[in-house]
């Protein structure tokens, strides 16, 4: 059926039909995730169509298709955004309105699909929800995780860290198992060469472990225009012939753990081999099915570049340009030329970082026990790439920075960019300092291949979804282009002066603090008012992201207010959420030392609630979009450098908060976008960190002896004025003075203070406040992911509409 067509009667009889069908019973007896699993059901009847229409269509007109391969996909709870996309999420309100059906609990029935972690993970869904809704030909491929990362909960405010099973027991409703797609992946044994009947080498596996991978394919629903791509998830089972190689319960769990968590462990060599084996076995089964579409169209091998291309999302799968050379060479026969000339055209890679130590390198040893065969062929690219630069008459020392064996270690991001046409960083300052720094040797060689691509959001969910009074405001104010146009919101540039226009969008951000303060309130019993400035740090809790800071002034506000507890100051409420990685023993402190803070300040009646502090636990992407269009303040005060782009501040500055930040990440662009009087910048520049690691001239004790406000909040952590947090509180201290303070947080301490005084002074005036909120909305719509996956299909895939 056409979805035009369909009217709220015929909905409501269609769900009545499905639930009776799917669960023998009427509406009334029905529990939220019964109701839940048959409005998915509802759905997929309505979309299977054109999802067959389109793959019809790819197939028959030879589209060119980019893979987009990522260890992460973030997309959270996907029925709203699958109603909303459809164009029918107002019409199945209202049918669920007569059936007095409460939709806000069939929409919290569903898990959030955690299949991510942070950043990464979000971004790659977003470019998902993009592709499909620009028109682009772009499939996922990742691994179906039956756990998240894992489920936070706080006790005694220490982080505990429990399964997070998001497959519960409905599972994930929208996904479809492909049999007919089915591959075999080769881990471990021993591989040789010997001659074949065609005289040519050819690799003999011995002992090899055979498992068989099991794709699951999601639906990516276009925004209202009828385009569905995929998101291909590999699952993984033992083929029926090996099953005796697995005789017991533990070797058939060892098998399972492959797609049982994301990130496990890897601090211990079990948990590095898991890591190895999970990347390979998402790598090669989304590259062997690739291979075989492709062959089904009749065309040469050698010109698969013209019909695919391959985007590697950081360096988990970096593997790829050797696995494909692998089967091009191994499987179907190709000379090694022309298979690494075709292999160098479809790869495309994203580097996230300039931390180098998030660049992957792996034990060569370890390599070679998992995979052989494809450690033989890195071994041969490297050899001809070192080659080839000698050839060229290249600087040994710089043959030797860029080669991909070295010291014991295979260099995967290295890996990526030799074998690849594109190396993107993802806002323009990350990508300078790639060139510049991370990546500069890379950049000597290969100036061509380097781009930027500034990360984008999907604003149809942290608009329309998360923050639906905000779209109502904005639709009574310019019209409801903007929905189909995010840059649309241009329009409300001409508001700014408007004091109705104003007032009601201060009171619309006032019906979300309300909300977040009633959620606040239901699962910490701490008591907010809306009439504080809401200050919202939430990502994840890495040192180089400076929740420390955030903390600094904290704790300095507190003495403020023990000192004069009349002090002037606008109340203020500090909301962080944030997830430590298990093995981060001094993120989890601060994590401990928040809550502990939390404690003795929420509990000191003499601070009159001028001040109050709140963590809350289990941050994922549906917590998100409750505390997004809440926030009055965005917290993005990372080390200048460091942060690669960032994309929370975009979903702040969409829904109208002020940030607060350094010049680091695409918080340089959101400045140029909304304009210096709209952001409170602070702190170091990039150059200025760098001009301090070239001299050695940082002293943070000095700074510390010398700044008696500062030298009082520092001591706080060690003088017993926060409880039950003394080895906390000594390993803070430790890192701030005895460790010289990697991240400069004492040296911004007093530009951030200052910042902070100006937010205060800003918000007493309403009318300000509310104009620069406005002008942050306005001037957001760059920050779509459907430009930037634009520029992606355009200047780097080649893809067509």
């Amino acid at each position: 059926m056409t979805l035009e067509n369909l009217t709220k009667e015929q909905f409501i009889r269609d769900f009545k039909d499905t639930l009776h069908e799917e669960q023998l019973i009427k509406v009334p007896a029905a529990t939220p995730a019964e109701l839940f699993t048959t409005l998915a059901k509802v759905i997929r009847k309505y979309y299977t169509d054109s999802w067959l229409e389109r793959n019809r269509k790819l197939s028959e007109e030879q589209q060119k298709i980019a893979y987009y391969f990522s260890i992460e996909f973030l997309p959270g709870r996907m029925l709203e955004t699958n109603l909303l996309n459809l164009g029918i999420l107002d019409l199945v309100k209202a049918g669920f309105a007569d059936l007095d059906v409460d939709f806000e609990a069939v929409k919290n029935a569903e898990h959030d699909m955690a299949l991510g972690n942070g950043g990464l993970g979000r971004l790659a869904a977003a470019f998902m929800d993009s592709l499909a809704t620009t028109g682009y030909p772009g499939f996922g491929n990742g691994l179906r995780y039956k756990y998240g990362l894992f489920k936070q909960r706080i006790v005694d405010g220490y982080q505990v860290e429990l399964p997070d099973s998001w497959f519960g027991s409905i599972g994930n409703v929208w996904e479809v198992r492909k049999d007919h797609d089915v591959v075999d992946i080769k881990l471990f044994g021993d591989v040789y060469l010997a001659i074949d009947e065609n005289g040519k080498f050819s690799p003999v596996y011995k002992d090899a472990q055979v498992l068989r991978a099991v794709p699951y394919d999601v639906p990516q629903i276009g925004f209202e225009n009828g385009n569905i791509n995929n998101l291909r998830l590999w699952d993984v089972e033992i083929p029926e012939e090996y099953e005796l190689n697995y005789p017991t319960l533990a070797d058939r769990r060892a098998v399972q753990d492959i797609t049982a968590i994301l990130y496990p462990d890897d601090s211990n060599y079990e948990g590095k081999q898991l890591r190895l084996v999970q990347e390979y076995f998402m790598t090669s089964a989304g590259l062997q099915t690739i291979i075989k579409s492709y062959l089904k169209q009749g065309l040469p091998l050698e010109n698969i570049h013209e019909k695919v291309s391959v985007h590697i999302n950081d360096t988990h799968p970096a593997v790829a340009p050797a696995e494909f050379m692998r089967l091009l060479v191994d499987e179907y026969g190709l000379e090694w030329d022309a298979a690494w000339s075709t292999t160098v055209q479809t790869m495309s890679y994203t580097n996230h970082t300039i931390l180098s130590e998030a660049l992957e390198k792996w034990d060569a040893g370890l390599f070679k026990k998992v995979l052989p065969r494809v450690y033989q062929i890195i071994l041969e690219i490297d050899n001809r790439f070192v080659a080839g630069l000698a050839q060229e008459g290249r600087d040994a020392d710089l043959i030797e920075r860029t080669r991909i064996v070295k010291n014991g270690q295979i260099h995967m991001a290295n890996l990526a960019i030799i074998g690849g046409h594109s190396v993107n960083g993802v806002a323009k300052l990350h990508t300078e300092l790639l060139k510049e720094d991370t990546l500069h040797d890379f950049y000597v060689l290969y100036p061509e291949k380097f781009n930027n691509k500034t990360n984008g959001i999907v604003q149809r969910r942290w608009t329309q979804i998360a923050a639906p009074e905000l779209s109502a405001a904005i639709d009574e104010t310019i019209g409801k282009e903007w929905r189909k146009d995010i840059h649309q919101l241009k329009k409300l540039e001409a508001f700014a002066d408007d004091d109705a226009v104003l007032a009601n969008f201060y009171q619309v951000k006032q019906e979300a603090k309300a909300r977040l303060a009633k959620y606040i309130l239901e699962t910490t019993g701490v008591e907010v008012s809306t009439d504080a400035i809401f200050d919202v740090q939430v990502k994840r809790l890495h040192a180089y992201k400076r929740q420390l800071l955030n903390v600094l002034h904290i704790i300095k506000l507190y003495w403020d207010l023990k000192d004069n507890p009349d002090k002037d100051m606008v109340p203020r409420v500090f909301i962080f959420g944030a997830k430590a990685a298990p093995g981060y023993h001094f993120a989890k402190s601060v994590i401990k030392l928040i809550n502990e803070l939390a404690n003795l300040i929420n509990n000191d009646a003499s601070l009159q609630s001028k001040l109050k502090v709140v963590f809350l636990e289990n941050y994922n992407v549906s917590l998100a979009e409750l505390i997004v269009p809440a926030a009055n303040v965005s917290e993005q005060i990372s080390t200048a450098s460091k942060e690669a782009s960032g994309t929370s501040n975009m979903k702040f500055m969409m829904t109208g908060a002020i940030t607060l930040a350094t010049l680091d990440g695409a918080n340089i662009e959101i400045k140029d976008e909304c304009g210096d009087d709209n952001i409170v910048i602070f702190g170091l520049t990039k150059d200025e960190v760098y001009d301090h690691y070239a001299k050695h001239d940082y002293y943070s004790r000095g700074v510390y002896e010398n700044n008696p406000v500062l030298k009082r909040v520092v001591d706080t952590f060690i003088n017993g004025t926060i409880p039950n947090s003394q080895s906390e509180g000594s390993e803070i201290y430790d890192a701030l003075i005895t460790q010289n303070d990697e991240y400069f947080l004492l040296a911004d301490f007093d530009a951030y203070v200052s910042a902070q005084e100006r937010i205060d002074s800003l918000y007493r005036d309403q009318r300000t406040w509310s104009r620069m909120s406005l002008m942050n909305i306005a001037t957001s719509g760059k920050f779509t992911s459907d430009d930037t996956i634009t520029e992606y299909a355009e200047e780097i895939w080649n893809l067509k509409k």
